[in-house]
């Protein structure tokens, strides 16, 4: 399929799968009139591509483990590893995001509390 109709199924935009060919995360087939050739194949491709890009994986990484790929199968350690430690980065960030949320909870009850006990409005706690 060509870049319009690849656009479409992929809902990125034209200039996004340029870049992206650009930077080396897509190497589509070329016509003989040299107009870029998308498979079925690149359609689960860029769809990984995004999923990488929505657990923040910098875009450096993307492009070493694209190269990977395309070098072939004896590659997938490196990819493993790639992906153990983006996973790592982000088990980090579920953490400190839990433990906002648990303070947030916490502050909350704290008010909560204060609303049915009625305080004065003069009250002032900690914060």
């Amino acid at each position: 399929m060509l870049i319009g109709e690849f656009s479409r199924q992929t809902n990125l935009t034209i200039d996004t799968l340029r870049y992206y060919e650009e930077v080396g995360l897509l190497q589509p087939l070329r016509t003989a009139g040299n107009r870029r050739q998308y498979q079925t194949k690149d359609i689960a491709w860029v769809n990984f591509l995004k999923r990488l890009k929505q657990t923040g994986m910098s875009i450096q990484n993307m492009q070493y483990y694209a190269q990977l790929r395309y070098a072939g199968n004896q590659t997938i350690p490196e990819r493993l590893l790639l992906l153990q430690e983006q996973e790592t980065r982000l088990d980090t960030l579920m953490a400190e995001t839990q433990a906002s949320l648990d303070f947030l909870h916490q502050k909350m009850a704290t008010y909560r509390e204060m609303q049915k006990a009625n305080l004065p409005e003069r009250y002032n706690p900690e914060v």
